[in-house]
């Protein structure tokens, strides 16, 4: 088959013929039809600090993925050949703590879809069948790639109650922005996302913010008082990892203020400690999807609400043959797109 290949640590990537997937008893093989990149997927072809230091090379890289199963295990059940489907990429152990408690999302021997493990950047893909979320709604190939990210922005979106809250968005990239329109959705007040790149302001617009502010230039304080807000954020999703986001979080937050935290942190930053204790703000990190709550609740939301499925589906802006992955690459790189999707019928 030919896949995205990293034949040793280093920078770079090949298209190159590697060997096609075997199936366990407990594992399928799909077809794969989509991907999307990553970030991840960037920081891997790049190989800096943080590849170097949790990849596994050699190794096919790429975790969002939609595309049809082809063969299954003997001890597969609930999934069968033909199914269209996504999968999430967190592999675990099934018998840590949390495992057994029912929080596969907490296990702690969690291996990478793509990271640790062959993934899918590649004709065909091996996955654990217990992984496998099988669309049983017609979906856009497209969309059913970007189900991963979809599940990031969900789980952060869901952390807490956001039903009449005022939410603050730092950082408007794909997820950020899928994190809006999910608050959208399901019925905050005021939204305002902040960001430093106009054509990612403006998508924010597009995805339901009330307000978006560019705080290279301008100040959370502002969108408040044009909106009439007397209090602060009751609700805040850090989606950036800017150094900068977090501590303006803290500063406009109400006294009680909830913030779900997904962005990674490029490096250390310091933090009003004191005011986080003073307005009794809760800080939740968030890492990937509750398995399998968030998709549950993405599937069912993208059924019902075409207002919804039309917003998501809107964050792809550019598609490749996967045979054009390099330029793919370059454009997802830049930092002012949306989702960047790879054909894997064009190779």
């Amino acid at each position: 088959m030919k896949a995205l290949y990293k034949p040793e640590p280093g920078p770079g990537l090949q298209l190159t013929e590697r060997p096609d997937p075997t199936a366990g008893a407990d594992e399928v093989i799909i077809r794969v039809l989509r991907t999307g990149i990553c970030g991840t997927d960037l920081h891997i072809l790049r190989w800096d600090d943080w590849a170097a230091s949790a990849v596994t090379a050699p190794l096919v890289p790429g975790h969002e993925f939609f595309g049809e199963v082809v063969e299954i295990g003997a001890g597969v059940r609930d999934v069968a050949v033909g199914d269209l489907v996504s999968g999430e990429g967190h592999i675990v152990c099934g018998t840590c703590r949390n495992c057994r408690a029912g929080r596969r999302q907490m296990c702690i021997r969690t291996q990478g879809l793509g990271v640790q493990r062959d993934g899918a950047f590649a004709e065909y893909l091996s996955l654990p069948a217990s992984n496998v979320w099988v669309h049983h709604e017609s979906i856009a190939p497209e969309v059913g790639a970007i189900f991963d990210p979809l599940g990031n922005a969900v789980h952060t979106a869901l952390a807490f109650p956001v039903v009449g809250e005022d939410v603050l968005v730092t950082g408007c990239g794909p997820i950020g922005l899928m994190a809006i329109a999910v608050a959208r959705h399901v019925g905050a007040r005021f939204i305002v996302g902040t960001d430093v790149s106009p054509e990612r302001l403006e998508m924010a617009l597009q995805m339901g913010a009330d307000r978006v502010v560019d705080v290279a230039h301008a100040d959370i304080g502002a969108a408040q008082h044009e909106l009439g807000m007397r209090e602060g954020f009751d609700v805040g999703f850090e989606m950036s990892g800017a150094p900068t986001a977090l501590p303006q979080m803290i500063e406009n937050m109400n006294h009680g203020g909830r913030i779900a935290m997904l962005g990674l942190a490029s490096q250390p930053f310091a933090v009003d400690w004191g005011k986080v204790v003073t307005h009794m703000l809760t800080l939740k990190g968030i890492y990937g999807r509750e398995m399998f709550e968030t998709w549950n609740a993405m599937g069912a939301m993208l059924q019902t609400s075409a207002v919804l499925r039309d917003a998501i589906a809107s964050i792809i802006s550019d598609r490749f043959a996967a045979r054009d992955w390099e330029q793919a690459f370059t454009t997802a790189a830049a930092g002012a797109n949306g989702k960047i999707i790879l054909d894997w019928t064009q190779l």
